[in-house]
């Protein structure tokens, strides 16, 4: 199926904003944007239209859309939230037996070629290509679409710190021995090894969002002075 212009440009935003590429608080212009990718207007606003409805992005009257930041209790939220959905997709997707191996063993190999390259962006496309696979063989479409939200609402504070491609390096072999545990049905042992899967990033994301919130006031603070 061919990608839609909206469809690339929702990709490229929402995975830049994501990654922290594009900072709380910076503002995109539906003009600008538009020229520099070289199309028409209609697919970035309607990309950044639909980036504000997850939350990433408010607009700005006469300005365009800027860059939100959530709250510490924001993060802890969506980490308690994809907890719950997520475990119970990995239930229902071992109950329903349609899991891909193949597509989910090809990411798995993917994430680790994007972790070798040191390959940020590379490594997010696939992480989120993987547990989407997990997701839609769960058979509950709204629980699938649900898990995805709460994945792309997310913000990866840290992620190109220290302890953030670290995280990135120990996710490699999860994935795998996901894979693993998906293929012999061992629903106890995949439940323990996802849940750390997705927690272990909390600490990380959390150090990070607290590192920078004073900076974040600092800059605030001076913008407002000029």
């Amino acid at each position: 199926m061919t990608e839609s212009l909206r469809e690339r440009v929702l990709k490229q935003l929402r995975a830049e904003i994501i990654a922290g590429e594009c900072p709380p608080g910076m503002i995109y212009s539906v003009p600008s944007l538009a020229a520099e990718l070289e199309i028409s207007t209609t697919p970035v606003r309607e990309a950044l239209l639909e980036l504000s409805n997850s939350g990433l992005v408010e607009p700005v009257r006469n300005k365009g859309f800027r860059v939100t930041r959530p709250t510490l209790q924001d993060l802890r939220d969506i980490f308690h939230l994809r907890d719950l959905l997520e475990i119970d997709a990995a239930r229902l997707m071992l109950a329903t037996g349609q899991a891909d191996l193949e597509l989910l063993h090809h990411h798995a190999e993917e994430i680790e070629r994007a972790v070798e390259a040191g390959d940020v962006n590379a490594y997010l496309l696939h992480d989120r290509a993987f547990h989407g696979a997990m997701f839609t063989a769960s058979g509950n479409a709204l629980m699938a679409q649900m898990a995805m939200s709460l994945r792309d609402r997310m913000r990866l504070f840290g992620i190109r710190s220290a302890s953030g491609l670290q995280r990135q390096r120990d996710s490699v072999p999860e994935h795998y021995r996901l894979v693993e545990l998906i293929a012999a049905g061992d629903a106890e042992a995949l439940v323990v090894l996802l849940r750390h899967h997705i927690l272990s990033w909390e600490p990380v994301f959390t150090e990070a969002w607290v590192e920078e919130s004073p900076r974040r006031k600092r800059l605030h603070a001076e913008s407002d002075a000029s």
